[in-house]
């Protein structure tokens, strides 16, 4: 049986979560995870706050005692390729495919804009908002789009897969059929499958990925809930990865992550057992939910999606009480939340829900 230990949840607190949003407090598109920003909000919450506001496992990869050199000697190219090998492996990745490592998912979305020129960029919204920001700092014109056959005329093309924050799940061979449709006018389909490392194999494009048109991004932290490794990876053509290499340079991760992502990536039994557990967990929260009487619609085995016609005083009622979700400007009624994998945390969520004192209207 493997043993689970839980990530110690980050604190957040309030003060006028609205405000403290829109003055850019929480990061530029109101993130989940800053719990300063929320201390401040709610100053009077409870400690420790219990932040559900990151779509991250709450049982992390047990970290291991490292070695000090890793601290005090720059990374090994040997020990790079050996953590890229292990992705490979681990998300299936053909032979013919090149596979980068970077210090998180999210940095490779901000690098691509830098090494992919592109007039006509379209997005498959509504979804994680990082993509757009990154490409509007260029000179390409973005559009959101809703049809997936509206991304074949665009220069770049990308697609949240599992999407955040609904769960919505384009097929593999879709996508598949758009980058090779790309490719023919030099186009690039970029996948951005954070979420999809407990879903079922065919759910990623990697193991079907064309020879040209396509770079797919994962992320380590969120499957392995070791967000603050900072480890990610693109897996694209011999081309696409090689331009990757020269923009990240060459200890594009530290050490540190290269030796427990290694680690890690190779412990088969440890994310099936993650799964099961999440799976559980998931399930628990969808009761605890269905009983406040708040209503699904999406999420993930990671987090769960909501909608309220009182979305924002739920928010601040769960503020107040010392609990983060996410909450979105866009969709107001929307709010998100990751899965509390204690029975305290799901004591104290049921409490702020009132659940005891009966369902929410």
């Amino acid at each position: 049986m493997i043993a689970f230990s839980r990530r110690e949840p980050e604190t957040i607190s309030l003060e006028n979560a609205l405000s403290a949003i829109e003055a850019g407090e929480w990061g530029r598109d109101g993130h989940g995870g800053n719990l300063v920003a929320a201390r401040r909000a709610f100053p009077a919450a409870p400690e420790p706050w219990l932040d559900l506001s990151t779509g991250i496992n709450p049982f992390s990869f047990p970290v291991p005692e490292l070695l000090r050199e890793l601290f005090t000697r720059l990374p090994e190219p040997e020990a790079l390729r050996a953590v890229e090998q292990a992705a490979r492996r681990a998300y299936r990745a053909s032979e013919s495919c090149a596979v980068v490592a970077a210090a998180g998912s999210q940095a490779l979305v901000g690098f691509l804009p830098r090494l992919v020129p592109a007039r006509r960029v379209g997005i498959l919204g509504f979804t994680y908002a990082e993509h757009e920001i990154a490409w509007r700092a260029t000179a390409a014109e973005v559009a959101i789009v809703e049809d997936l056959a509206a991304l074949e005329r665009m220069d770049v093309a990308i697609v949240v897969n599992p999407n955040n924050p609904d769960g919505r799940l384009v097929p593999a061979e879709d996508l598949r059929a758009l980058a090779k449709g790309l490719a023919r006018h030099g186009g690039l389909l970029v996948v951005d499958e954070a979420f999809v490392d407990f879903l079922p194999a065919d759910a990623s494009l990697v193991p079907i990925l064309p020879e040209e048109g396509a770079i797919v991004l994962r992320s380590f932290g969120k499957a392995y809930g070791l967000p603050g490794l900072r480890l990610g990876f693109a897996v694209a053509s011999a081309d696409v990865a090689g331009r990757l290499r020269q923009v990240l340079g060459p200890w594009p991760v530290c050490g540190v992550a290269v030796e427990i992502g290694r680690r890690a990536l190779t412990d088969e039994a440890w994310l099936a057992a993650a799964r099961q557990a999440l799976r559980e967990e998931a399930a628990a929260l969808d009761r605890l939910l269905a009983a406040a009487g708040v209503s699904e619609c999406g999420g993930t085995i990671l987090f769960r999606l909501v909608a309220h016609s009182h979305a924002a005083h739920l928010y601040e009622d769960l503020g107040r009480a010392g609990i983060l979700v996410r909450r979105f400007a866009a969709r107001p009624s929307w709010l998100r939340f990751g899965i509390p994998a204690s029975e305290s945390d799901k004591m104290r969520l049921r409490v702020a829900l009132g659940i005891d004192r009966g369902r929410r209207t």
